[in-house]
């Protein structure tokens, strides 16, 4: 899996709408938290009455069943009282001042507040998005949640990358409801118009990638993107090769054709399994071989490729890409980023969230 390690208003309608992270805790959860509170608010009153049932009074002049004490603990946390049931002994009527009022306010609190909570459930939403936008600066725009989107997403935790750091923009509802189960921002609009991509926050993005069904609808997509956003990289995919100067020519730093990787690497599998499986490694997290793009170490500076310990592919240096058997990159140079490949455990995918990652001398976690 190749990743990158780094050194440490309300718009219109037109603009779409911003889906922030989902919540650890579901809407459903909370309901069934508070019916469970109120649940036992009832079973407690319901446990004091019959308890004291000799000190209450029926009009039929039965004794309280418990039967009775639920219908009287119903209507008296509920406030209704028809006074067909009522209390007579001091002992009942302290029972009722101590224990009865306390569970009543409290009852009443719960009913109360999950009414104010499905009221104000649409504000607070509005509010968590707009407070979200501020703060958003810096981040990961993907245009387009189907297959190419996820997997890039996927990808970019795989690297490092925080899922409240990238946002999603989806026409798709469907599409946008996964994303926000996976824990992503979402922007429900079309990716192409500037509104949205401007309620996305596009121009303040780090990297924007262009992840759309159709080729037409990615150029455009990336032609909006760089007329908001000219210093973003910018990553597209087509699904015709044909297409790929078209995209450049709009803007695109990067452009994978979709199709034609996957048949080339249809192709190499036929004729080499072997070197098929070691490029699927490549491309694919978990355990295995990955490519990892770093800035050198000091101490590196001055050394030749083959004497770092580990197998160096390439060398960014002054924003262009060398390969390893390039005359220019025989040594390493202060500022270069090296591209290597390196083998992880499946246990190094498996961190311990209370662990702070620690770097190693090169600067990777």
């Amino acid at each position: 899996m190749a990743r990158v390690i780094e050194p440490a208003g309300t718009p219109p309608p037109s603009a779409g709408t911003l889906r922030p992270p989902a919540s650890p805790v579901s809407p459903l959860r909370l309901l069934a938290r508070r019916l469970l509170m109120a649940l036992a608010l009832l079973g407690a009153a319901v446990a004091v009455v019959y308890f004291g049932r000799d000190g209450y009074r029926d009009v039929t002049g039965d004794r309280l069943s418990l039967l009775d004490a639920l219908y009287y603990a119903t209507v008296s946390l509920s406030t209704t009282g028809y006074g067909d049931i009522t209390p007579v002994s001091p002992e009942a009527r302290l029972l009722n001042v101590v224990l009865i009022t306390p569970l009543r306010v409290m009852f009443l609190l719960v009913l109360v507040g999950t009414t104010l909570e499905v009221l104000t459930t649409a504000a607070r939403e509005r509010s968590r998005a707009s407070r979200w936008r501020k703060h958003m600066n810096g981040h990961t725009v993907v245009i387009g949640y189907g297959t190419k989107g996820r997997a890039a997403t996927a990808a970019l935790c795989d690297g490092g990358e925080r899922p409240e750091r990238i946002l999603v923009i989806e026409s798709d509802p469907g599409r946008a409801d996964e994303a926000t189960r996976d824990g992503l921002a979402v922007v429900i609009g079309d990716g192409t118009r500037s509104a949205v991509l401007e309620h996305a926050r596009t121009s303040r993005a780090a990297r924007v990638i262009v992840a759309c069904s159709r080729d037409e609808t990615s150029v455009l997509a990336t032609l909006s993107v760089r007329q908001l956003n000219r210093t973003a990289t910018l990553t597209a995919s087509v699904r015709r090769a044909e297409n790929v100067p078209l995209l450049r020519s709009s803007g695109a730093d990067t452009v994978i054709v979709s199709a034609e990787a996957a048949g080339r690497l249809l192709g190499v599998s036929a004729v080499s399994p072997a070197t098929g499986a070691v490029v699927q490694d490549l491309i694919s997290p978990g355990a295995g071989l990955d490519l990892v793009e770093r800035p050198a170490a000091p101490d590196e500076a001055g050394k030749p490729l083959s004497s770092l310990g580990e197998l160096v592919v390439a060398v960014v240096r002054g924003g262009a890409m060398h390969l390893y058997n390039d005359p220019e990159v025989t040594q390493v140079r202060d500022g270069d980023r090296l591209i290597t490949v390196q083998a992880v455990s499946a246990d190094d995918e498996h961190i311990d969230e209370h662990d702070e990652p620690r770097p190693d001398r090169h600067g990777r976690l």
